[in-house]
């Protein structure tokens, strides 16, 4: 391994894993989300690399953009991790309908000011 990723990078993944939950999801409804088993845990998988990614950045980076909910970033990542059996299937189709693409908006102008 060549030395830990910096801030950009794990906003680059957090990026990527917005992304992919969107192709997912493109064309999709409510219904056809909770009968796709596929398509839930997929898009599970990349909301817990979302959390993942954003409990490595920094504090400073943190702090400075602090209109990001950084602790419900990656709180939804230790539930999602430590509680899978009680999952929420409908309130994870909301945070990928809502929270999602206003995530992404905010992820690409702290992107857009980083070196």
């Amino acid at each position: 391994m060549k030395g830990k990723p910096g801030d950009r990078q794990r906003l680059l993944h957090i990026l990527e894993a917005i992304n992919e939950i969107q192709a997912y999801t493109t064309n999709t409804d409510l219904k056809t989300f909770l009968a796709n088993s596929m398509m839930r845990f997929a898009c599970v998988k990349q909301i817990e690399i979302i959390g993942e990614a954003a409990n490595y950045i920094t504090t400073e980076t943190k702090e400075e953009f602090s209109d990001l909910e950084w602790g419900q970033i990656i709180g939804m990542r230790h539930i999602l991790v430590h509680e899978y059996f009680g999952m929420d299937f409908d309130l994870i189709w909301q945070v990928v309908i809502n929270d999602l693409p206003v995530l992404k908006a905010k992820i690409l102008a702290v992107i857009n000011t980083l070196p």
